[in-house]
């Protein structure tokens, strides 16, 4: 179900920088947010509340403006919507530079929100240029562009911000405005003309979205799977500070150190194991395969007792990385190319929803088990992650023998 598309390897790239630049936005603005938000307020309670509040609202966002976008690039084509997006970004991270006051700041988080759910139009883009030989490893370039842009955020934003609070958003902004640039001049339309679709806008709400996605025969299975996946996923970026901090006395720089050996693993993994790996074993094998590993690897983060085992827990759980690719490629397998859109929209939603939610759960999680005295109880955040992981275990093989898919 693609599109005749173009496939340059300049195109690839384009998408591959986009997504890479969504999180680096992300990052570089992470070290000196506190400093941001002690320019309005300088109550130290008030400001980790506001840190929270501008993390969530980010989240909110792109739940809301996911399926939107999805169904303008499905009705108008994915490359007005990627170059809008990329211009909208740069400037928005100028306008958070300069605003003067918090609420405009929020104001700013808002839009980077709705201009960062464009990850909906490169899935989408991705799907309609891959073909049965080639659309894993390119979502797994994805996972790649996730991990380089999760590794190389926070450095750099730590580094701009020896030159003030506003240096990483000045810096966010010229990536996005350069990107948007090549994009420009280099990036072709993916969705002819006679593939695109008039949308009924009415039903291009989330929450409609998730639903219809769900609908799609053979689809609900695989959809829980990758909310739980992602649920899952969302403990590093939830809990992984206070944890490292509370049980092995981490350090800010051995923290940061091991965030980012946590995206080089897993960016690796993407792009390396998914090429290799999945035209030997097969989408469906090489996706038990990650979810597997995706379960394994959390337990023993939760168990770990000592903090040098966690660079070779991650290191021995690197298979994981196969089973995001593969779910998204048997999904789109699954959809007519005109509604790649409307259905990569749901699941960036269902995305959004678990980044709202995963906080709330992990950081619970971690205070009843600091609060039960029991060293062990400390991992309870990655033991509920690992919960997750073999519930999506157990859902995906059911969905595969209902559905099988092929090799």
């Amino acid at each position: 179900m693609t599109n005749a598309a173009p496939k340059s390897k300049k195109s690839i790239y384009f998408i591959f920088a986009t997504i890479m630049l969504d999180m680096i936005g992300i990052g570089l603005i992470m070290p000196v947010l506190p400093d941001v938000i002690r320019r309005f307020i300088s109550d130290p309670g008030q400001v980790t509340e506001n840190f929270g509040y501008f993390i969530a609202v980010y989240a909110v966002m792109q739940f809301v403006a996911s399926p939107i976008l999805g169904g303008l690039s499905d009705q108008f084509g994915r490359r007005p919507i990627l170059l809008g997006s990329l211009l909208g970004a740069g400037i928005d991270y100028i306008f958070m530079a300069l605003a003067p006051t918090l609420n405009l700041l929020f104001l700013g988080r808002i839009i980077a929100g709705l201009t960062g759910a464009s990850m909906t139009v490169a899935n989408s883009y991705i799907a309609d240029i891959s073909d049965d030989s080639n659309r894993s490893s390119n979502f797994g370039m994805i996972g790649a562009a996730f991990g380089i842009g999760f590794i190389a955020g926070p450095i750099i934003g730590g580094l701009l911000g020896h030159f003030g609070p506003q240096m990483p958003f000045y810096g966010a902004a010229v990536l996005n405005i350069l990107n948007f640039l090549f994009g420009l001049f280099i990036l072709p339309e993916s969705l002819k003309k006679e593939n695109r679709r008039v949308v009924n806008w009415r039903k291009l709400n989330p929450f409609t979205t998730i639903v219809s996605t769900m609908k799609i025969p053979g689809m609900s299975l695989f959809v829980l799977t990758y909310a739980l996946l992602f649920l899952a996923g969302n403990v590093h970026p939830s809990i992984w500070t206070l944890y490292t901090e509370s049980k092995f006395g981490w350090n800010s720089i051995q923290v940061g150190v091991s965030l980012s050996f946590v995206g080089l693993i897993y960016g690796m993994s993407q792009s390396l194991l998914t090429s290799k790996l999945v035209p030997k074993w097969g989408e469906s094998k090489s996706l038990v395969i990650g979810i597997f590993f995706n379960a394994f690897g959390f337990l023993l983060y939760g168990i770990a007792p000592y903090g040098w085992m966690m660079y070779g827990i991650m290191v021995a759980s690197a298979l994981q990385g196969l089973s995001m690719p593969c779910l998204q490629s048997i999904m789109t397998k699954k959809v007519d190319v005109r509604f790649q859109g409307e259905l990569q929209g749901g699941l960036v939603s269902v995305g959004s929803v678990t980044a709202i939610l995963a906080p709330l759960i992990y950081t619970h999680s971690f205070n009843w088990g600091s609060q039960s005295g029991e060293y062990m109880l400390l991992g309870a955040p990655y033991f509920v992650a690992t919960v997750f992981g073999l519930l999506a275990l157990v859902l995906v093989r059911k969905s595969l023998k209902s559905t099988p898919v092929a090799a």
